[in-house]
């Protein structure tokens, strides 16, 4: 699928670049190392030997990574056109930085890394139990992001001449400031500024920040998970998804030309769409068991699906219905992968 309309640099993510390593392990080596099934963290003191003990005592592989990259590479494979979304974010010097450009270029993303000389590139271990995962990032270089990357005269065009930004909850554990200059750009020149809860302690540890944010985002995803936590961080008094959507919808909106969409994706239940006091939903593909590789890449996926026809202009149902589409792709494979051409049919 090839648009008239799409040029270069439309799409402009923000986030962290990372290299996945990923591996099946057993419930032990998750206990071993305090982490949930389905979930996501931040490495400390106790998951230092987490990598090399994945990489020496089991088959690890390694993937090109970071929930933006992720979507974008996503959505560069759904709109068949090189160099249509743009990334920003800090990498190392080093071998692995190489790989990960390298495998963002071929998928067609145009990278524009900050380059950091003293800490090492970024990873995320993926710890795969059946169908199951569970993240532990080691930001390490993707941490070190500034906000001078984004003033570079170079990367301001960029800036000034993309039609829709994307970042994720994640990156506000790096450059909140980076975020809200983005997001104003956004406003003052009315794009659509996209946002992700990214993983529940993003609504926990980094409050403050998100919600300064939040009047800012046209966009937001979450999963079901991701939108209970923030909804009980903000006191809404309800677990009830449709609920909690219609309420994200109705927070403060500094963008009155738009009106909030929240979308909310519940595994192999129905995606919650919630926008202008209605609520919509959308069955699933349900998979087996045995068709079910990996879940690590489902929201990067959904996200990447629903984006690529987002800026084109299609409608709400077209976008949410590629996002199925496309993490039901992603997940029958291992790590956020794919291959082939792209079969979605609006």
């Amino acid at each position: 699928m090839q648009r008239e309309n799409l040029r270069e640099n439309m799409l402009l993510g923000m986030g962290n670049p990372l290299l996945d390593i990923s591996a099946i392990v057993d419930k032990d080596f998750l206990e071993k190392y305090n982490m949930k099934e389905n979930n996501a963290i931040l490495a400390d003191e106790t998951h230092k030997d987490l990598n090399s003990d994945l990489i020496e005592k089991y088959k690890a592989e390694f993937i090109a990574g970071g929930s933006v990259q992720n979507t974008l590479r996503v959505a560069q494979w759904l709109l068949e056109k090189p160099k249509v979304t743009t990334l920003f974010g800090c990498v190392g010097t080093d071998k692995y930085s190489q790989i990960l450009k390298d495998k963002a270029q071929a998928d067609g993303v145009n990278v524009f890394y900050q380059f950091n000389d003293t800490v090492p590139t970024g990873t995320c271990a993926v710890l795969i139990t059946g169908s199951n995962r569970s993240l532990c990032a080691n930001l390490a270089a993707a941490n070190c992001f500034t906000i001078d990357h984004i003033r570079h005269p170079e990367n301001r065009k960029l800036i000034e001449c993309a039609q829709f930004f994307y970042v994720s909850g994640f990156f506000l554990t790096v450059s909140p400031q980076s975020i809200i200059e983005i997001a104003k750009h956004a406003l003052a020149n009315n794009r659509p500024f996209i946002m992700n809860l990214s993983a529940p302690f993003i609504s926990q540890l980094y409050k403050e920040p998100l919600m300064q944010v939040m009047p800012y985002i046209d966009l937001l995803f979450g999963n079901e998970t991701e939108a209970e936590t923030f909804a009980n961080e903000q006191n809404f008094g309800t677990r009830d998804l449709k609920e909690i959507a219609l309420k994200i919808c109705n927070l403060p909106k500094q963008n009155e030309n738009r009106s909030r969409v929240c979308v909310i994706t519940t595994g192999h239940n129905p995606v919650i769409l919630a926008c202008d006091g209605k609520i919509t939903e959308f069955p699933v593909n349900v998979l087996s068991k045995t068709q079910l590789v990996d879940t690590n890449g489902a929201g990067d996926a959904f996200a990447g699906g629903f984006l690529s026809q987002y800026i084109q202009g299609q409608s709400l149902d077209v976008c949410v219905r590629c996002g199925i589409w496309a993490a039901s792709e992603v997940v029958q494979r291992s790590g956020c992968t794919f291959s082939g051409k792209a079969g979605f049919q609006p």
